[in-house]
Parts: structure tokens; C-alpha cells; sequence
């Protein structure tokens, strides 16, 4: 599925990051989200590949990369720190500067690149995602049904990790159903690659620290950068479904756009085909989003 791509295991501090590579010219990075891997860039980086150096990540405590200690405070899994961890990937590959897009959970990891590394960060794109603290702060019933791992695995150890060790296909099932997708989206290689890592106890101890860290580090992050007014200087595209509910959860905010235009001075973007996991079921038409935002001068 990615021909052409190299495989790659960067240490790195404290850990270890699983990488694919291919491509020539300006450096991108892809970022996956829950419940994938970097396996969901699979029909989009070879696309990207053809004028760019692609680069697809297993986040830290996911797919196949390392999962560090936590510590008390979930620190180690705040998006301030998995940054960090891209942004060391990145030195290490040679790219100094370099875009970003990020799904999910990549989202938000994008985001954090753009604002704690400014210097980093060339472009960057979120997909199907709002900033953490806006997304705490707007949250209510739709929410806390729509969007259950939020809450689900933000719960102390051990509960959230018993569940999803129980029946990782059933968690797996239901985030890939449940929010959107067509039929026939995810082949069952990919289906049986994402279920994979959440029979596997540190992995899934890492994801739900990251979780955990999203109701706590993260949000506190975000709320001090938003009062110290700092925004992202690079431009942002931004996309989402609109099929999904961030196309009609945050109308009196101006939309997805109109919450990320209070973090960023150049916002484009808008609604696309698909349910949240529209990368992997039009992967064609977004590539081409990408190819256009990254390739712009």
C-alpha cells in the first residue's frame, strides 16, 4: 500500500517513532487519528508523494511507535509533548521546516505544532476537528453521545483500558461505523491493522493517556494560549464533513471556520463529501485538497 515508501524507526528521547517516507521535494507530515495508524494515509501519500517528501507518523503510544510512561499528570501524552515528538521526527529526517496535516487526533496534534513551533511549520491542515478547548467548552449531550471517547477514555485507570481490551473489534467497529463512513470504506486488512494495536496493553494504556491528557494539559494549554492571544502565523486549511456534526454543531460560532479564524490570521476551507473518516473514503479528493493547499506559494 505504499510503494516506493521506506519504513522507519526513529529513537527519539524516550521513545521510539514509526514512520513511512517517500517522495521528493518540500518535506509534509500526515497524522493519523482514533482508532488509526499512519496505514489510513495509505491511497493519499502515494498521491502527495509525486511533488513532496511525505511523511506518515504513528503518533506516540499508537500503531507501531513507542509508548513512553505517562506520568501522573498525562504529560507525556498532552499534544504539547506528542509536537515535540513530530518535530524531533522531523530533525531527524533532515526537514527543518516543514507542513502538516493532521485527522482526528492528528488534528489536534497539527494545531499544537503550529502554534508552540511557528518557525517549524510552513502550512498546515486539520481534518474533521475544532480546537480542544473549544470543543470542552461547547460540549453537551450531542457531544458526550456523538463523541464518546472523550469522555469514556479520559476515565482513571484501569476502566477505560479493560473495556477496550475486552473487545477491541467492538471499539473499532463502532468509531468506523458509527460516525459516518460508507460501506465498504475500510478493507479488512485495515479493519484487522486497527484492532491490532488495541489488543495490545500499552498501547491502549497510551491512547487513553492521551485522552486523559486532552481533558486536562490540553485544555488548560489551549485556554492560556487564547488568553495570552497567541495565534497560528502560518495559514490553515481547514475541512470537515458535512455529513458529520461539526457541520452543524457550531453555527452561532460561524462554523468550523469561524472557531479556528479565532486561532489563526488565514483560514480556508469548508464541508467535503464523507463521513469523519473522509481521507480514507475520498482519498482521491483529498489528496487533491492537500496537493493544492501545500503546493500554494
Amino acid at each position: 500500500m505504499f510503494d516506493n515508501f521506506e519504513t522507519v524507526d526513529l529513537d527519539i528521547e524516550d521513545t521510539t517513532i514509526h514512520v513511512r517516507r517517500g517522495g521528493a521535494g518540500p518535506a509534509v507530515l500526515l497524522l493519523h487519528g482514533f482508532p488509526q495508524t499512519h496505514l489510513m494515509w495509505r491511497d493519499i501519500a502515494p498521491a502527495l508523494a509525486q511533488r513532496f517528501t511525505v511523511v506518515c507518523a504513528d503518533l506516540t503510544g499508537y500503531g507501531r511507535s513507542g509508548c513512553p510512561p505517562a506520568g501522573p499528570d498525562h504529560g507525556r501524552y498532552a499534544k504539547r509533548a506528542m509536537a515535540a515528538d513530530m518535530a524531533s521526527v522531523m530533525t531527524l529526517l533532515g526537514f527543518r521546516r516543514f507542513s502538516v496535516a493532521g485527522h482526528d487526533r492528528g488534528g489536534r496534534v497539527a494545531y499544537r505544532l503550529a502554534l508552540d513551533l511557528p518557525e517549524r511549520i510552513r502550512r498546515a491542515a486539520v481534518l474533521d476537528v475544532v480546537p480542544v478547548a473549544d470543543a470542552w467548552d461547547r460540549a453537551d449531550r450531542r457531544f458526550a453521545v456523538g463523541y464518546w471517547p472523550w469522555s469514556l477514555l479520559a476515565q482513571a485507570a484501569p476502566f477505560p483500558e479493560q473495556l477496550v481490551l475486552g473487545r477491541p473489534d467492538a471499539i473499532v467497529d463502532q468509531a468506523l461505523s458509527g460516525w459516518g463512513s460508507a460501506p465498504g470504506t475500510f478493507s479488512d486488512d485495515v479493519r484487522g491493522e486497527y484492532i491490532d494495536v488495541l489488543r495490545d496493553p500499552d498501547h491502549v494504556h497510551a491512547i487513553c493517556e492521551e485522552y486523559r491528557a486532552a481533558a486536562t494539559l490540553d485544555y488548560d494549554h489551549d485556554v492560556a494560549d487564547r488568553q495570552a492571544q497567541r495565534r497560528i502565523a502560518c495559514p490553515v486549511l481547514v475541512h470537515w464533513s458535512k455529513a458529520g456534526p461539526l457541520n452543524n454543531w457550531y453555527g452561532d460560532a460561524g462554523g468550523p471556520l469561524g472557531l479556528w479564524r479565532a486561532w489563526a490570521a488565514e483560514v480556508s476551507g469548508g464541508p467535503v463529501e464523507g463521513g469523519h473518516f473522509f481521507p480514507e473514503e475520498f482519498p482521491q479528493d483529498t489528496a487533491e485538497a492537500l496537493i493544492a493547499f501545500f503546493g500554494a506559494p
